[in-house]
């Protein structure tokens, strides 16, 4: 019945075209990319409790106040990364209408509904970072969390530019299929063990003299071995990958990917190498998960590429001129 209601309410709104829906789905990748990272920006400049509580700013008021123990530049910082979280929500919120009032299938639904519900999974994750004061393992999640929506964004879109009216077809072989998913996996194991090493990193999030942020105790050289292993790992498999596709004759669409996808990886790992032998610039480490978020857009596209939907429709003779 709420939901009949809900309906009748989207119906009111202009119809969608499919462009327009794309537009929206593509603002929803970018904002899901961009929050993590100004959250990047947030903990580089050790702002991370220039609100100190959550959902409020500070006790008794949701916008920064002047307090001696809290530099403005860090409530302002802090604050900001906060109202984006609106702008997500725009977005997610955007999408949903849109795919709803174009009456689209039920995968692309049920990919558009979870826009919104995972920003408030995000909010409330950044709320328990906030209350835990900064935590290293509640900024691992927040950042991972981050990184999954950047990829159900990145397969909606695919959802999106595909017809309604269609069968699923296998654009490579499932071997194939199998070791993008298996590429998937490697880069899951890159992005956790490179949260292990900002959790043990210079970067803590807040540099106040009144107190400490728990940080991974580790040493540091030993878990930036691990996150490199792993990178390596998950650049082979997309050498082999790029390799198959080509043996297959796979089509330009899904080699393009794969190449775009490469050529990001290998920068990844550029500003990856030059941040260990620089002693971790701030600048570098908002492009270091700028890249993270465009790797994971990126194989999100690889993987969705693999298999697609064609339209049933078909043409019919034209009897009548017979």
């Amino acid at each position: 019945m709420l939901y009949r209601g809900f309906l009748s309410l989207v119906d009111r709104l202009p119809l969608p075209s499919l462009s327009m829906q794309r537009v929206i789905a593509f603002a929803v990748i970018l904002t899901q990319g961009g929050i993590a990272v100004t959250g990047a920006v947030v903990r580089v400049t050790a702002s991370g409790l220039g609100c100190p509580t959550w959902p409020q700013c500070f006790p008794g008021s949701f916008v920064p106040v002047g307090h001696g123990e809290v530099a403005v530049i860090h409530q302002v910082v802090e604050f900001g990364n906060r109202l984006l979280t609106f702008v997500v929500v725009a977005a997610a919120a955007a999408i949903v209408l849109a795919v709803t009032r174009a009456r689209r299938r039920k995968e692309v639904l049920a990919y558009a509904w979870m826009m919104p519900l995972g920003t408030v999974v995000q909010a409330i994750i950044g709320g328990i970072t906030v209350l835990t004061g900064l935590a290293w393992y509640t900024v691992a999640v927040h950042l991972l969390a981050s990184m999954a929506m950047v990829w159900l964004a990145t397969v909606m879109y695919a959802k999106i530019c595909e017809p309604d009216d269609g069968r699923a077809v296998e654009v490579i072989p499932s071997p194939l299929r199998w070791l993008t998913a298996l590429s998937g996996v490697a880069l899951a194991g890159v992005l956790v063990s490179g949260t292990l090493v900002t959790g043990a990193g210079p970067h803590a999030g807040d540099k106040s003299l009144d107190r400490v942020v728990p940080r991974l105790q580790i040493e540091i050289v030993t878990l930036v071995h691990l996150h490199a292993q792993l990178l390596v790992g998950y650049l082979a498999l997309l050498i082999g990958l790029c390799f198959a596709l080509y043996a297959v004759k796979a089509s330009p669409a899904v080699k393009v990917r794969v190449q775009v996808l490469l050529g990001l990886v290998l920068a990844q790992a550029l500003i990856g190498i030059v941040q260990y032998f620089t002693g971790v610039p701030e600048v570098l480490v908002a492009f270091h998960v700028a890249g993270a978020g465009l790797c994971t857009a990126a194989t999100a596209a690889v993987w969705a590429a693999g298999r697609t939907r064609e339209s049933e429709r078909v043409l019919q003779p034209d009897t009548a001129a017979v």
